[in-house]
C-alpha cells in the first residue's frame, strides 16, 4: 500500500469492533477513534491471520494503515484525526 494511504471503516454504531486479517496479505496495523477524531488505542495486525484485534472501548471508526505507520508519526491513543467524514 502506499505509504500515506489507508482503509476507513465507518462503522453504524458505536460499539467494541475487532478487526481481523484473514485475506490481507500485508502487515497492517488500526486505530479504533471515538466519534470525536480520538484515537481508543492502535493495534499491530499480522497478516493472513485470524485473530481479533478489538477496540477497548466503543468506537465509530477504524482506520488501518501500513504497520508502523502510526507509531512512526508519534499517534498514539489520545491523538485526534483530522479529516474523517462527520467529525468537527
Amino acid at each position: 500500500m502506499p505509504s500515506n494511504a489507508g482503509m476507513l471503516f465507518i462503522f453504524d454504531e458505536m460499539t467494541t469492533h475487532c478487526m481481523w486479517m484473514k485475506n490481507t496479505l500485508i502487515p497492517l496495523s488500526v486505530a479504533f477513534i471515538d466519534e470525536q477524531g480520538a484515537i481508543i488505542n492502535v493495534e499491530d495486525m499480522a497478516p493472513q491471520t485470524e485473530d481479533s484485534h478489538c477496540a477497548k472501548r466503543p468506537a465509530r471508526y477504524a482506520l488501518e494503515m501500513n504497520r508502523g505507520w502510526f507509531a512512526a508519526r508519534g499517534i498514539k491513543p489520545g491523538s485526534r484525526i483530522g479529516g474523517i467524514p462527520g467529525v468537527k
